[in-house]
Order: structure tokens, then sequence, then C-alpha cells
């Protein structure tokens, strides 16, 4: 290990846990808001593409996840490394320019190519986002006010995510007949959509100039050192049983997050006979309180379970989670409307998101400050991989051969997310047992 070669820049006007601090956390809450629309508003999108670019489930499936997911993880360890040892500010303002330009692009691809490498360059700037985000929040804030912190960051995705579902729907309807002159001229629809939510994310690289990088916290008798890749490495190699099975359970949780966005929509369209503009609202508007909610609720619950399990009640919610949400995804095959099909999709989102603050919280906590970045794209690697590159395919590889009927989409996404969450079950467990071992080596230095 090495000292860091570059002074921090400036430190934040005010200390740990201040007014400035939460604001901080509301600003980078943003951020991940916009990364989310930009990322899942061609959830929305993907009959008329299809239609356009005549392509099938699978085919849609891979913009979904893995054109994003392979650069994602590509860029993670990259950004990793920047965040551990650079200006963390700086890296979240190039790359919030990045991924919103990359999603302009989508709007101008004419061919499925294009649109994939398109989708490729958002994941690559949007992979900078965790380890630069929660780094800063874990030195804005003490152990104490970190999960909440942690909780209105996670807001994020479930905002954006429900806003580019609800904006998205109302664009598609706004521009359908519209004409344009100029670059925007004989465009379709759904590429002027990506174009109207993409650009004005790039005010927010402005706004990110007000933030100021926050001095390194570490532990008592820990000196600020800067690690190797291969002393990360060998760490996560050496403290496998802990971050193994917590990376495991994690990411089978997280399949049911992305899948049930990813899907969700269409199942409401094709067997449920939902528009575009009603899902768009419906399904946009639950997904926003729902997600928000649950989010929320994951700290709260915590501290209830703290009565019990004092020790390891991070991990104990994200448990909790997986538990509550499986009877609602294994339900949807069994819905026999739209109205049972939206309310168990959403009732499975909700409960998962029990687990993503503490998740994050615990991850920081149990991991020394020169290595979070590193560690955390570690971490967002798997989740990515699992969650965008493998769910939404698996689900379209049931749906196109193993049903071999597009309108039975329910089925495959009832029988995947319900699984997923759990099998993830024994692998929390694991974690949540050998958690407070690594908590007490992280705090001791």
């Amino acid at each position: 290990m090495t000292t860091p070669s570059k002074a921090e820049p400036s430190a934040p006007p005010a200390g740990r846990d201040s007014g400035y601090a939460w604001y901080v956390a509301g600003l980078l809450a943003l951020t991940y808001a916009v990364a989310f629309i930009d990322r899942q508003v061609l959830n929305l999108l993907v009959d008329p593409i299809k239609s356009t670019l005549d392509l099938t489930d699978t085919r849609i499936s891979l913009l979904q996840g893995l054109s994003f997911v392979f650069a994602y993880v590509a860029m993670g360890p990259v950004f990793g490394r920047l965040a551990d040892r650079g200006s963390r500010r700086n890296l979240l303002i190039v790359g919030v320019t990045l991924w919103c330009l990359f999603t302009v692009a989508c709007g101008f691809a004419t061919n499925y190519w294009m649109l994939f490498i398109a989708r490729a360059g958002i994941g690559a700037a949007e992979a900078c986002l965790l380890p630069a985000g929660w780094s800063m929040l874990a030195d804005y804030f003490s152990r104490e006010r970190l999960p909440r912190a942690m909780s209105i960051f996670l807001l994020g995705p479930f905002v954006g995510g429900g806003f580019a579902l609800i904006f998205g729907g109302l664009i598609v309807q706004g521009v359908t007949g519209m004409q344009f002159t100029g670059a925007l001229a004989g465009l379709e629809p759904w590429q002027l959509t990506f174009v109207f939510v993409g650009a004005p994310g790039l005010l927010l690289a402005v706004a990110l100039f007000s933030v100021h990088e926050p001095a390194r916290h570490f532990a008592t008798g820990v000196e600020d050192t800067s690690f190797s890749m291969g002393e990360v490495v060998q760490f996560l190699w050496r403290e496998r049983e802990f971050y193994g099975r917590f990376f495991g359970g994690m990411g089978l949780l997280v399949v049911v997050l992305y899948a049930l966005p990813a899907w969700t929509p269409a199942f409401l369209m094709r067997a449920h006979e939902g528009s575009p503009r009603t899902v768009g609202l419906q399904y946009g508007t639950a997904t926003l309180i729902a997600g928000s909610l649950g989010i929320l609720l994951g700290p709260w619950i915590a501290r209830r379970l703290a009565r019990w399990y004092p020790r390891d009640a991070e991990l104990r919610t994200a448990m909790v989670a997986g538990l509550l949400a499986a009877p609602a995804c294994l339900y949807l095959p069994f819905a026999t409307g739209y109205w049972p099909a939206l309310i168990a999709s959403t009732l499975g989102s909700l409960c998962l998101n029990f687990a993503l603050p503490m998740a994050a919280s615990a991850l920081q906590a149990s991991t020394p400050n020169r290595m979070r970045g590193l560690v955390t794209s570690a971490y967002a690697f798997v989740l990515t991989s699992v969650g965008m590159g493998i769910a939404p395919s698996v689900i379209a590889l049931v749906t196109d051969q193993v049903l071999r009927d597009p309108a039975r989409v329910g089925v495959s996404l009832g029988w995947v997310c319900g699984l997923a969450a759990l099998l993830a079950q024994p692998l929390m467990l694991g974690a949540a047992r050998r958690y407070p071992a690594r908590l007490a080596a992280s705090n001791a230095g």
C-alpha cells in the first residue's frame, strides 16, 4: 500500500451529518434518478423499437441488459480506482455529461447496432456513480446516519424509474404525429423520446459543481493509505466467506428489482391489454411510490429487527425483503386481470427495496475507506451483471424458448423472480452470521 500522491480537493463547508451533507445526499439522489431515467426509458419503448427495427424479445433484452452491462462492468473497476484515489465530485460531473449525451445518441440510432453501441455508452458512463457516490456519503455521514443517507440516495432509481415510465409515456403520446425540423426531422416517436429525456440531464452536471469533495475519514489508528488493485483483490479473497455470500445473495435479490420493471410493462400490455400511456402512468406512479416507500422503510425495519438481531440487523432486513417479495412474484402467473397483476408487481418491488439501503450501508461500514470505490465497483459488477445482464434475458428466453408465447411473459416473470428471491435466503443468512466479525475488523483498522 502507498500514501496517496495527490491532496484531496476542498473539504465541505460543514462537518459530518450537517445540513450541507443532507443537501449533497439529495443532489446525489437526483443524479441517480437521472441515471435511471436514461437507463430505463427503453423499457417503455420495447414494442415500438421492435416494430421499427424488426427485433425479437431476445434481441430487445440484449439492449436492456448486455449492451449496458458489458460496458458498465468493464468501466466499474476503472471508476472505482479513480474514486479511491482522486476527486469523486469531478468524476461524477464527467460521468453525468457523458451518459446524457449517449442517451440523446440513442434517439438518432437507425439500426440495432447503433442503438446497442449508444446503450453501451450509457452503461460505461454510469459506472462512475456508485463508487463515487457511496464513498462520498460514507465520508459525509457518521455510521449512525449513513443508512438514512443511503436510503435517500437510493430513492433515485425509483424516482427515476417511475418518471421514465410516466414522462416517457407522455412524451411518446405528445410527439406522435408532430412534425419537427432540423436534426429532429423524420425521427420516430421512440427516437424523439430518447432525445427529450436525455438532453435536460446535462443541467445536472452543472449543478454538481456546487458539491465539495469531502475529507476522507479513517478508522482509529489507520493511516491515509492507498491500496493497490492486487491488495484489494487479496482482501476480497481473504474475506470471501462474507463478501462472496453477501454479493451472491444481493445478486439474486436484484434479479427481482430489475426483472419486474423490465418486463411488467410488456406483461400488462400483452396479457391485460394495457396501453403504453396507461401502463406508463399507472405502473410508473406505482413504481415511484412503492419504490420510494420501500427504500425509506428499510432503516425503520432494521431498527425494529435490531431488538432481536443487534449485531446483523442490516442483513436480516435483506432476508425479510426477499421472503415478503417471493409470494407477490409467484402470484403473477395467476393474476386474473390488469389491476391484480399491477398490484402484485408493485408489492414485489416494495418489499425488495427494504434491502437496498441497509446492504449499501453495511458494505461501506465493513470495508476500509481507500478500498470502498473498488469494492463498491465489484458489488455493482455482480448486481448489474446479474440484475441487468442476466435477469431480463432469462425471462425473455423462458418466454421465447420454453413457453413459446409472448403473451405468457407474466408466467416467466413470476417463476424467475419468485425463485430468485427464495434462493437468496441461505446466502444472506450466511453473510449475516459473518457480518459482525467483518465490521469489528473494519472498525479496528
